[in-house]
């Protein structure tokens, strides 16, 4: 195993499955469609940060942490994923989220950060970053031993968790789970970046020769593909990986950045009413609904051929959708 060097607590039901979308596939025409459903990993409705929270807490308890602190928008799939790991462990977890603090009654994320026992601070007009630092400086002055985890998860001990992940994928491609033993193209929303990172670090030391695209939800592409690569590097370096990406390596599509991040278009209302009203599944509003409105857009223009076939990574997200009833 790549991350075998490295301390790991075991907390998603792992391995996810991978399910083919027969009914979308024939309605779009184009490649066979199928979907890994990290959007079951089992932590408080389950999604992509659970395998990035499996090597952070681990890293946290071997710090003797008592306390996690992590941030994001109000709405954040991983915030509550966090609340719900520090919970299993026996840890505080404080979360630091965007903005001033909704009026009752409390939806999505919010509503579940909440009955995990998560305290919620809001930032305010503060930057994202002086407010985590802020906190965590609070903590540390009242006695507490806090550990910092970084938007999405999103560092060398987090981005791991992808590395395992797509060694996951090929196991479960060569033990014929599948009646294929191989992706042409593996699909999914990129944003801080850890999942692409450790994706692509995975791919690169298995000699995996998928394509690995990343629909931005929030950030340029020249900018997207610095950061993942240079988390990359990181990544393969602490695991001991003879490893080494540039950005001209990460494939990053920035064209469905729409309004900004976590404004909900056409693309995105389009794109989570058709797969559910095809095979029965939900997308969120943020990331999967973006990234699986680029997929559509990029099917429909002959990016993918007949003969392919394509993997769509579903990160999770759907306790949101009751946060953004009104756009949808």
């Amino acid at each position: 195993m790549l991350t075998d060097r490295v301390h790991r607590v075991r907390i998603a039901h792992l391995p996810t499955p991978i399910d083919y979308l027969p009914r979308l596939s024939a309605l779009l025409g184009g490649p066979r469609l199928y979907i890994k459903r990290d959007d079951q990993t089992g932590l408080a409705t389950g999604g992509n940060k659970t395998r990035k929270l499996e090597f952070l807490i681990a890293d946290a308890l071997g710090h003797g942490a008592d306390t996690v602190i992590t941030g994001g928008a109000p709405q954040s799939n991983h915030c509550r994923q966090t609340a719900a790991a520090a919970a299993r462990h026996g840890l505080r977890a404080v979360l630091v989220l965007k903005g001033e603090a909704p009026k009752p009654p409390h939806v999505g994320n919010i509503l579940l950060d909440e009955l995990l026992g998560a305290e919620l601070r809001w930032s305010g007009d503060m930057p994202r970053d002086e407010a985590l630092q802020a906190a965590f400086e609070a903590e540390q002055q009242s006695g507490h031993k806090p550990y910092l985890i970084p938007y999405g998860g999103s560092n060398e001990v987090g981005a791991t968790g992808y590395v395992a992940a797509i060694e996951e994928l090929q196991s479960q491609l060569r033990s014929g789970y599948l009646p294929i033993c191989h992706f042409d193209a593996i699909v999914f929303a990129s944003s801080s970046g850890g999942t692409q990172a450790g994706l692509s670090v995975g791919a690169k030391a298995l000699g995996i020769q998928s394509r690995i695209l990343g629909i931005s939800v929030d950030k340029h592409a020249d900018v997207l593909s610095e950061l993942v690569a240079d988390l990359a590097n990181r990544t393969a370096e602490r695991l001991g990986l003879n490893v080494r990406l540039s950005a001209g390596d990460i494939e990053v599509n920035d064209n469905y950045l729409g309004g900004g991040y976590a404004v909900v278009g056409a693309p995105e209302r389009e794109a989570i009413r058709l797969v559910a009203q095809t095979e029965g599944l939900l997308l969120d509003p943020v990331y999967t609904g973006r990234a699986m409105a680029g997929l559509l857009d990029l099917i429909r223009k002959g990016e993918f051929s007949k003969g392919q076939h394509v993997l769509f990574w579903h990160t999770g997200g759907t306790a949101a959708l009751s946060g953004f009833s009104e756009v949808l």
